[in-house]
């Protein structure tokens, strides 16, 4: 697991803050697949729920999906989308609670059976929180560990309720989460969690309430679990140690020596006297807590092993990891059977009834058969070896060539994913992407849309990247990431206002052809479009609450005071939002964003209600869309001198430096230069100080050339009388000057221009 930043995971820099980012995340397809891997599974039966089996999967894409299950088919019922990260691990907690975390270094807890809506979001962790663990019995008792070494113990119950709570909480060290052992976790079943729709009131952290601490951990943790009823908790992680703790006051009890490499999933039996650890030295360790030492060892796998399940009576455990392979192993008899294998590796396994599903690296879920409960009619079927208890002792076999045919070929049945993009290219025009995922599809996204504009299918990357070459320079307003398994784009002030393009050029109706058209302001406005209608919907209808009547720019600070939103006095001026920035409805893009309060959340535009404000919004994003104020940018001049060709008769036309908008075409330089030719009386400049004359007079000069009314672009009159040259390279007429600067110029110096005449063709 590599660590990357999060958005406004900022908590333990004393360096300035800087303006937090906005994101939002593309997706070509519907709501009802994952883009990514699936790092955990939880599986819901029908004796806690509505008579249908569930099936929850959390996933590297950073949501969970409810699937309700058939006995060959599976359907997407939910989709809970709040984290901003990789969700790494998902228990569930009583009857219908979902707890889930993330390497956004939150926990999150939904109720089962609902739409998806995050109920709370619980924040004590300092870095990325890689595993839960519940207890069967105790249901308000979860345990979570992550990278930072930190291990807390929660009253689920508490933390999601915390007046009912208040009196027996002990604060006495809120920042790290250390409490003493009056605050004991209690068995009491679950109070069902009302929904809210307030982002604020999501992912704010419950004051009052402080985990328990399981303090001693010096390094990363990957694994834990936890007895029924909750009275013991084991962990492990990077320091190759089976830590055990009482989780009722977060004190140790033992250390267990034994792996040699990182500890990365966990088992333990109902009572609590054996547990299994699976390690990256491809050891499987059972372990007699009584006792305090380990009692076997199982060398199954040929590589790290990454997950582990276990038959209810404690009897046999399923095993998979790296080396891409699934194993049956009989903990008494040391027999193991290899039942399938993988094109990926294996991350988490969750046995159902007599099947087992299998959650790996890809995208889709994979149901096998498993015999869960009764795992000897598989050995009945022979292909059985005896597991060493040495790790070389399977490498020595694989070398031997003996390595065991798998029991089962294919599953009983997939869910499938869609292909996480992997590579991508973000082209010059700076507003298409080209990607590729991992099927080795190749598609072209238009990123001011959020929509895939050509699939090309399985074509050569590089190739079509050459192919869609284009010299052409614009600025770099945006950044893209896909560690979500699909493309992300990111904003950040004031970079991503650097952009500009006329309106001709993105094919904008009912605007001057010259008007200058900021890229990442127009795409802002496209992407909370929704949330714009909804908020105007909001505003008018408390107005008419109070008795007053409002037109849309009417609707002040009347309706709300004491927000900075509200100061929206032109709401609907200038809000239309063109076609070339108009956001898919169907695939819906999600935004990952923070405000003043309450942490990053994630959403899409279209779920939401307009109620979000400073809380839930960067400040600068809102300037943009309710006020039209961009923040200083950025010099969007370029300076150049302009010359006539070297042995040219033709006069100079100016002396000094000169500057005008780097978007300025060549063909404008051009009518520049006609017309001064054409009117020598206005020559004269002698004193250098043309700069403001150029950039304004060449758009006066653009937007009243009859050309362009009569349909026809500058450079195709029939007998063009200019040339405009660099480096000796005649330019063409729609060159931007950037664009000469970027590819003909090439030097850090102010450009250079040469005109000359041509005669009549």
């Amino acid at each position: 697991m590599h660590r990357v930043s999060s958005v406004g995971n900022n908590a333990n820099s004393n360096r300035p803050r800087k303006e937090k980012r906005l994101r939002y995340v593309l997706s070509d397809t519907d709501d009802t697949k994952h883009c990514a891997g699936i790092n955990c599974l939880a599986v819901l039966k029908s004796s806690f729920s509505d008579g249908c089996n569930y099936l929850f999967t959390g996933s590297r894409d950073g949501t969970l999906k409810r699937w309700a299950l058939d006995d060959d088919a599976a359907t997407c019922s939910a989709t809970f989308e709040s984290h901003v990260d990789w969700v790494n691990d998902t228990v569930i907690a009583g009857d219908n609670t979902l707890v889930s975390c993330s390497s956004d270094t939150t926990l999150k807890t939904w109720n089962c059976l609902s739409d998806g809506t995050c109920t709370s979001t619980l924040r004590q962790h300092s870095d990325y929180v890689t595993c839960l663990a519940a207890a069967e019995k105790n249901t308000n008792v979860v345990a979570s560990g992550g990278l930072g070494g930190e291990v807390f113990v929660w009253d689920i119950e508490a933390a999601v309720t915390p007046l009912s709570k208040s009196s027996d909480v002990l604060e006495d060290n809120c920042s790290n989460g250390i409490n003493g052992s009056a605050n004991s976790l209690s068995i009491s079943s679950l109070r069902t969690i009302s929904s809210s729709n307030s982002i604020a009131a999501q992912t704010a952290q419950c004051h009052g309430y402080v985990p328990i601490c399981a303090k001693g951990h010096k390094e990363s943790v990957y694994a834990l679990a936890i007895n029924d009823s909750g009275s013991l908790l084991v962990s492990g992680g990077t320091e190759k140690v089976v830590r055990v703790w009482d989780p009722r006051t977060g004190l140790k009890t033992m250390k267990l020596r034994g792996h040699t490499d990182n500890i990365r999933a966990l088992l333990m039996d109902s009572t609590g006297r054996y547990c299994l650890s699976g390690s990256s030295d491809s050891m499987i360790r059972l372990w007699d807590l009584g006792q305090q030492r380990c009692v076997h060892s199982y060398a199954v796998h040929m590589d790290s092993v990454w997950a582990l399940a276990s038959t209810p009576t404690f009897s046999h455990v399923y095993s998979g990891g790296r080396d891409l392979s699934l194993y049956l192993t009989d903990l008494t008899t040391r027999e193991s059977l290899l039942l399938c294998t993988k094109e990926h590796p294996i991350l988490q396994l969750a046995l159902h009834g007599d099947s087992i599903w299998v959650a790996t690296t890809d995208s889709s879920v994979h149901r096998w058969p498993a015999e869960g409960k009764n795992p000897q009619k598989v050995f009945q079927r022979g292909g059985s070896f005896l597991a060493g208890n040495l790790s070389f002792s399977r490498a020595r076999v694989s070398l031997e060539g003996s390595t065991p045919a798998p029991v089962y070929k294919e599953p009983i049945f997939t869910i499938p994913g869609t292909p996480a993009i992997v590579h991508y290219e973000i082209l010059n025009n700076r507003r298409h992407v080209l990607t590729k995922d991992t099927a080795g599809s190749v598609k072209l996204w238009e990123i001011t849309k959020g929509v895939v504009i050509e699939d090309y299918g399985q074509v050569s990357f590089d190739e079509k990247k050459e192919q869609l070459f284009e010299m052409v320079s614009i600025p770099a307003w945006f950044t893209v990431d896909t560690r979500l398994g699909s493309l992300s784009v990111h904003l950040d002030t004031p970079q991503c206002f650097s952009a500009e393009m006329y309106s001709a050029d993105l094919n904008i109706t009912g605007k001057p052809e010259d008007d200058k058209v900021n890229l990442a302001r127009e795409t802002l406005k496209g992407l909370l479009a929704h949330w714009m209608t909804k908020r105007r919907q909001r505003l008018g209808s408390q107005a008419s609450v109070n008795g007053d009547v409002l037109s849309g720019k009417d609707i002040t600070t009347k309706s709300l005071t004491h927000s900075r939103i509200e100061v929206d006095v032109n709401a609907e001026n200038d809000s239309m939002v063109y076609p070339s920035f108009e956001f898919s409805t169907v695939s819906p893009p999600s935004i990952i964003t923070e405000g003043s309060q309450g942490g990053p959340w994630r959403k899409k535009i279209t779920e939401l209600d307009g109620t979000e404000d400073e809380k839930d919004f960067p400040g600068w994003v809102l300037d943009c869309v309710l006020s039209n104020k961009l923040p200083p940018r950025e010099n969007t001049k370029c300076s150049f001198y302009l010359y006539p060709c070297e042995g040219s008769a033709v006069q100079i036309l100016t002396q000094g430096k000169l500057s005008a908008p780097r978007i300025l075409r060549i063909h404008k330089v051009v009518n520049y230069v006609v017309e001064k030719l054409d009117k020598p009386s206005d020559n004269a400049n002698t004193d250098g100080t043309f700069s403001p004359g150029l950039g304004g007079r060449l758009q006066h000069l653009a937007v009243g050339d009859g050309s362009f009314r009569s349909g026809l672009k500058p450079w195709q009159k029939p007998r063009p009388s200019v040339e405009i040259l660099c480096n000796n390279q005649v330019l063409s007429p729609d060159m931007s000057l950037a664009t000469v600067r970027a590819y003909v110029w090439k030097k850090p110096e102010d450009l250079v221009l040469n005109y000359r005449v041509i005669q009549g063709r």
